[in-house]
């Protein structure tokens, strides 16, 4: 009996020794497992973010690898573009006329901004209260008149349709700097800007034209007693030959142009002979003559008359004197004459108060169209 008992236990110690055994080789089993999963986990994330950084870098080389020769071609192609619109524009004054010094200083320029995107970097205060450059009054126009009575209004048939809105243009005269044009078109109005022509003293008038989609060309004609006289001005004395060639010199540095107003000029405009002159070399180069009336004994209505061509003429100035209060009170009276004839045509210049005038004046445009010039019939 003691026998069997001795033996049960030695059975039963040796189930319980290969238990533990058992239990042992299921515990490092185990061990092993979550060691190899955390240092397999681990070293898996490693290689994880270190293929992420190789592949950003990657996209980054190519990326810049791309990148460069765009840059490179868009600069080249920038540079010859302007090289051939050079060259052309050499070729078209070489094959046309002589070149004069005016031609000779005119480039074709890359357009790096927009205009909306020079306007951004200044505030409307900061455009309108900005000084103008190169600007002597509006009384220059007419100096050879008693400055205190300009030309008489212009004599109008009332051709009001009732059934249609009045139109009103306004040209600024003298435009011929950036501050100009940044002054006029943070009005937001549809005004036309007239480009006095390259001149030593504003050699980039062009240039600045060539970013507008419409304008006109202020030239400089003849005065009867002007001290200020500008460069390439029309004599009455010029040859046909010489007003010709002067009006294709015109079309090729602003090859947009379709109005052109004189600048100046009382001798030249009251004497029929040189208008007659100007009209065939416009005409040849179909554009348009507005005249700016600076004298009442102008010869423009009756030499368009025999060409059979519609006068177009100034009815009102807008800063013949440069009070803020003044300009409005023209700008109201040109609005009449609108209302009354069914078109008018007003000119300012870029001095600070008449573009204050105008941006304080807009209501006064409500019950008229504020049109180019080339939209007023």
């Amino acid at each position: 009996m003691a026998k069997r008992r001795k033996k049960d236990i030695d059975n039963n110690l040796k189930i319980l020794t290969y238990v533990a055994w058992f239990l042992a080789a299921v515990a490092t089993t185990m061990s092993i497992l979550v060691a190899g999963y955390y240092l397999g986990y681990q070293s898996a994330k490693d290689d994880v973010a270190k293929q992420t950084k190789l592949e950003k870098q990657k996209k980054q080389n190519i990326s810049q690898m791309i990148e460069e020769p765009i840059k490179k071609s868009e600069t080249n192609s920038s540079d010859s573009v302007n090289n051939r619109l050079k060259e052309v524009l050499k070729k078209d004054v070489n094959t046309t006329l002589p070149i004069s010094p005016l031609q000779e200083k005119q480039e074709v320029p890359v357009i790096n901004k927009t205009k909306e995107e020079v306007l951004k970097t200044k505030t409307k205060e900061e455009v309108l209260t900005e000084k103008v450059k190169e600007y002597s009054g509006a009384a220059h126009e007419y100096k050879d008149e008693a400055i205190d009575k300009p030309p008489q209004a212009l004599q109008r048939e009332n051709k009001l349709v009732a059934s249609k809105r009045p139109k009103l243009a306004i040209i600024i005269d003298d435009i011929s700097t950036q501050s100009h044009i940044n002054a006029v078109n943070s009005l937001g109005l549809s005004l036309t800007m007239s480009f006095l022509p390259p001149s030593k003293g504003r050699p980039n008038s062009a240039k600045l034209a060539a970013h507008e989609n419409q304008y006109m060309v202020h030239l400089p004609m003849e005065a009867h007693d002007f001290s200020a006289e500008e460069e390439f001005t029309l004599r009455i004395n010029d040859s046909q030959q010489d007003i010709s060639n002067r009006i294709k010199e015109l079309k090729v540095l602003f090859p947009k142009v379709k109005y052109i107003n004189n600048h100046t000029g009382s001798k030249f405009t009251s004497n029929e002979v040189a208008m007659n002159k100007l009209i065939i070399a416009l005409k040849e180069n179909g554009i348009y003559f507005v005249d700016s009336r600076t004298t009442g004994q102008t010869a423009a209505p009756k030499v368009l008359k025999n060409f059979g061509l519609n006068y177009i003429g100034r009815d009102v100035f807008l800063d013949h004197k440069m009070e803020k209060a003044y300009v409005i009170g023209q700008i109201k009276e040109a609005v009449r004459i609108a209302k009354k004839y069914g078109t008018a045509i007003a000119i300012g210049h870029p001095h600070a108060n008449t573009i204050m005038a105008l941006h304080e004046s807009k209501n006064l445009f409500k019950d008229i169209d504020l049109v180019t010039i080339d939209k007023l019939n």
